[in-house]
């Protein structure tokens, strides 16, 4: 690639993709935070029925997880239209899902269309994989012994759940992405979407007990786009 042609370029990189968009201004990164508004819930407890001796006694059920301040913690912000000019180009190394103390870690991941999640199983006993809602691609229900590593290929975009029968509490999530403007909030409920370029933009957050939110938003050329998203209920 010439020069000139990349300073005509910006890179991006979200979730093991590459991608190299034209840009004919100076992008921006959007930032925020995604606030739980409303009454905060009780922690929410699932009884362990099964080997007891690996998983305990209680597990926390993550279904909502809350910073002090009322960020959400892992809700998954996108753009719900991307830029014009994105090309996808190549894959880094695939996210993995660890199955440890029958919890699945992380609780979810983002993967492209056409990439792949490795999961894993660091406990003494048997799992198995299984997906639970998937539409739009492969089913999949694979026995997990201790060591083994089990590749599981997406290649259309869909929020797949996945669970283990053997042990009813455990979920985790894979997103998978159609273009590269998507993220995840951190244990504080903030997010970076990086190298948007300027225009009028759809924000999408999905979290896994509140569904789907969307607010507009206005990028500018170079600075940040600062905005918070409220879920909940009143």
């Amino acid at each position: 690639m010439s020069p000139a042609l990349v300073s005509r370029c910006l890179l991006v990189c979200m979730g093991g993709v590459w991608a190299i968009l034209t840009a004919s201004a100076q992008a921006a990164n959007i930032e925020g935070k995604v606030q739980f508004i409303g009454t905060v819930p009780a922690p929410k407890m699932l009884p362990v029925t099964s080997d007891k001796y690996v998983c305990g006694e209680l597990k926390d059920s993550q279904e909502l997880m809350l910073s002090a301040d009322r960020g959400i913690r892992n809700a998954v912000v996108s753009l719900k239209t991307p830029p014009p000019g994105v090309r996808m180009y190549g894959f880094g190394p695939p996210p993995q899902i660890d199955q440890h103390e029958c919890v699945f870690i992380p609780r979810l991941v983002v993967v492209p269309v056409g990439g792949t999640v490795e999961f894993l199983n660091s406990d003494r006993l048997l799992h198995n994989i299984r997906s639970k809602n998937i539409k739009r691609n492969r089913a999949f229900n694979r026995t997990q012994p201790r060591g083994r590593t089990i590749p599981i290929t997406f290649t259309k975009p869909e929020i797949v759940r996945v669970g283990c029968d053997l042990h009813p509490w455990m979920r985790s999530w894979v997103v998978v992405a159609e273009h590269p403007f998507y993220t995840v909030t951190g244990a504080d409920g903030e997010f970076t979407l990086p190298n948007v370029p300027p225009g009028q933009y759809t924000l999408q957050v999905w979290q896994e007990t509140f569904g789907t939110v969307t607010t507009d938003i206005t990028v500018g050329d170079g600075g940040v786009a600062n905005v918070t998203v409220e879920m909940g209920s009143q």
